[in-house]
């Protein structure tokens, strides 16, 4: 049976993309066989029968017209069932058979969020995961590093009491196996929290790995096995930590962001890899906790998805705490001293240098979650960069019954993100017209002090030429955050002179992730400074840092 392209509407020409069979392979009807780019999105070519591929009749990047010819198959000489048939025979073997409205693949912030926004709108909603509930935030993301950083903002403030007239008695010490065992009990009430919802809601829950048979029909393999027939699908797979070929990462006090929320032992040093978010929040936990810490970051300075001047607030504040910090420097491999120890040699500028530690931990980043989903039978493509999957503002990927949302998507990796964007794919599922809106999300790193930022930053407005105007107030200047000891960092605005709107704005200083919610709400209703400024925040707060810097684009800051 020769396989020939589909009509191509205006007579035009398309582009063969990926090729998913070769010749001699055994296809089932319904198999994807290849892409085809065309002007109208992408079309998936599929089997129309079982057999064998005897020729392959075009190649990947072709230009093909409308009835080409792409493939010869050679069918089964024993009729096939129809695709429903051959689901129920699956279904005979141990498996059972569910249908549904939605199905959503991953029950991280974005998944269970979506998962309860949907059964609350009276879908059908049946929810896959192969893990724990909450996914990476929940259990080793988000909420595990924020329990480490209260129990190491908390020895900080023991060991500097007496600076409040509180007076401490015999030396303080950390007890690693009870900050862990703490974090563990915060993370199982959130997890079992999650469960309740999704009881409460009704919602299908099912453990197991979910991998695509078909553009409707999900398998899952886990201590029951089921095929998922559904109207509407909803990928949240979210994402895992990325590797590096650096010589040397699997020696044994290599850690990572996960086995680091399980280390027990408290080491006496630390050299992290990557000055990013996850690194310096680690950075600043260790050092509180009393570890000698060092960053090794490639790039010439810390945070570079930050303004630049939070950036070098942090890295001054960093260093005087003898957090030491190594920006433009590449690691070239770690290797075991003698005694056990991590010898890290990395170079930079002027010259190859060897550092020594007990611990190496590497946060270098995380990359979309895409194993063994089989996507390729789902006819969903990836983004031009072949890095997490591609959607439109609605969530939409290029089968319009199929979604993808959080980290999977690769547009921003935050919990809070996956999360709208959840309710935003549910919404569309619905018949309503939405469409994610990115202008004003906040994001917040856990530092010491903690770091936000919302909106369009001053580094990022002059790269577009924009006319803007720039201010700046000290919480030096905030009397609540001198009664707490806090006065290091700064809140910046950033005003567009054309319009008069508050674009943007980053802090850094206590209550940051906060405030950054007032801040956010300001500028995703498009404030103007005068808005700001004749409205009265209370005192004595921290938040009277933004009313100061937006008084400071007319007569200047009152406290400055």
């Amino acid at each position: 049976m020769i396989i020939k392209m589909s009509a191509i509407p205006g007579g035009k020409m398309g582009k063969v993309g990926k090729m998913n069979v070769k010749a001699g392979d055994k296809v089932a009807a319904g198999d994807i066989l290849a892409q085809v780019e065309t002007a109208k999105g992408n079309r998936p070519v599929k089997a129309v029968s079982g057999g064998t591929v005897s020729r392959v009749l075009c190649e990947e990047g072709a230009e093909i017209a409308s009835n080409a010819e792409m493939f010869d198959i050679v069918e089964n000489l024993v009729s096939e069932e129809p695709a429903e048939a051959n689901i129920e025979n699956i279904t005979q073997k141990n498996q059972k058979e569910v249908s549904t409205d939605l199905l959503i693949i991953g029950a991280g912030p974005g998944g269970y969020v979506a998962a309860i926004y949907a059964a609350k709108n009276g879908l059908k909603v049946t929810l896959v995961e192969e893990s724990e509930l909450g996914g990476t935030c929940l259990n080793v993301g988000c909420i595990p590093t924020k329990a480490l950083v209260k129990s190491a903002e908390i020895c900080h403030n023991v060991k500097n009491a007496s600076l409040f007239g509180v007076e401490t008695a015999g030396n303080i010490s950390v007890n690693m196996k009870q900050v862990i065992d703490r974090k563990d009990k915060v993370k199982n009430r959130l997890v079992s929290g999650v469960d309740f919802l999704m009881k409460k809601n009704e919602i299908n829950v099912i453990s197991g790995h979910a991998s695509f048979i078909d553009e409707y029909t999900i398998s899952v393999n886990g201590n029951e096995n089921y095929i998922i027939k559904a109207k509407n699908i909803m990928i949240a797979t979210g994402s895992k930590i990325s590797k590096i070929a650096i010589p040397g990462m699997e020696l044994p006090f290599i850690l990572n962001s996960t086995t680091a929320l399980s280390n027990t032992e408290l080491p006496k040093s630390i050299a992290i890899i990557g000055g990013g978010v996850i690194g310096m929040e680690f950075a600043f936990i260790y050092k509180n906790f009393g570890v000698e810490v060092h960053v090794i970051e490639f790039m010439d300075r810390l945070l570079t998805m930050v303004d630049h001047d939070i950036a070098k607030e942090i890295q001054d504040i960093a260093e005087e705490e003898k957090i030491k910090v190594h920006t433009g420097s590449k690691v070239m491999k770690i290797q075991s001293s003698i005694d056990g120890k991590a010898v890290i040699t990395y170079e930079d500028k002027h010259g190859e240098h060897l550092l020594v530690s007990e611990k190496v931990l590497v946060a270098i980043g995380r990359e979309p979650n895409l194993d063994g989903l089989s996507l390729d039978k789902s006819g969903v493509l990836l983004n031009s960069k072949g890095k997490g999957i591609q959607v439109d503002a609605s969530m939409r990927t290029n089968i319009s019954h199929i979604y993808a949302i959080g980290d999977v998507t690769n547009i921003i990796q935050l919990a809070h993100v996956a999360s709208h964007q959840g309710i935003v794919a549910v919404d569309n599922i619905l018949g309503k017209n939405k469409a994610m809106d990115y202008s004003a999300v906040p994001n917040v790193i856990f530092t010491s002090p903690e770091i936000a930022s919302v909106g369009t930053g001053e580094d990022e407005a002059n790269a577009a030429g924009m006319n803007i105007t720039v201010s700046k107030f000290s919480f030096a200047g905030n009397g609540k955050a001198l009664t707490m000891g806090e006065t290091r960092g700064f809140m910046k605005l950033i005003k567009d002179n054309e319009t008069g709107k508050i674009i943007g704005g980053s802090m850094i200083g206590p209550d940051a992730s906060s405030l950054i919610s007032s801040l956010t709400l300001a500028i995703a209703n498009e404030f103007t400074e005068k808005q700001i400024t004749e409205t009265i925040f209370s005192h004595p707060t921290t938040g009277e840092v933004i009313h100061e810097a937006a008084m400071d684009f007319g007569i200047g800051a009152l406290h400055q």
